[in-house]
């Protein structure tokens, strides 16, 4: 017979072995991710799109991507800017000191479209902008953006 503390430690072994094993194995397995569907695609590129359209520097372009009523959370740390006119503000407050959006990596999941840019700035407060947008579309528009900051690089 085999004492209760020496049995409650091989369970113990057994089992995290068994979870490390497991994790092993699951890191080892690719990864796939399902291929967008149609719709998916169109979204992601009408969110690339949009974010190409900065360097233009022409609101009625890049509003032309926005749904009316839509909304903008600048940052993470700020209140979303609500409504068609104040959105088309806020953009147009900074737009000329825009340089480019350099779109890294973009996914989509239904409506959510996933995108990890840097910002670049010509002028003003901000040089550089790293982040990741999240937009939610409906009907070939964006309804909602919102970002989120992973680094900045100030002037």
């Amino acid at each position: 017979m085999i004492p209760a503390i020496v049995e409650g430690g091989r369970r113990r072994f057994l089992k995290t072995a068994g979870a490390g094993l497991a994790a092993t194995v699951a890191f080892a397995l690719p990864a796939s991710a399902a291929e967008p569907t149609p719709d998916e695609k169109a979204n992601m590129k009408l969110v690339t799109d949009f974010c190409q359209a900065f360097s233009s520097h022409d609101i009625t372009k890049i509003m032309a991507f926005m749904a009316d009523p839509c909304s903008y959370r600048v940052t993470e740390a700020s209140e979303p800017v609500k409504g068609f006119a104040a959105v088309k503000e806020r953009i147009g407050g900074f737009l000329q000191n825009v340089d480019r959006f350099e779109v890294l990596e973009t996914f989509t999941r239904g409506p959510m479209v996933f995108n990890e840019r840097k910002d670049y700035f010509s002028s003003g407060r901000l040089k550089l902008w790293h982040g990741v947008g999240v937009f939610f579309v409906k009907d070939g528009k964006i309804v909602e953006w919102q970002d989120f900051t992973i680094a900045m690089e100030r002037t």
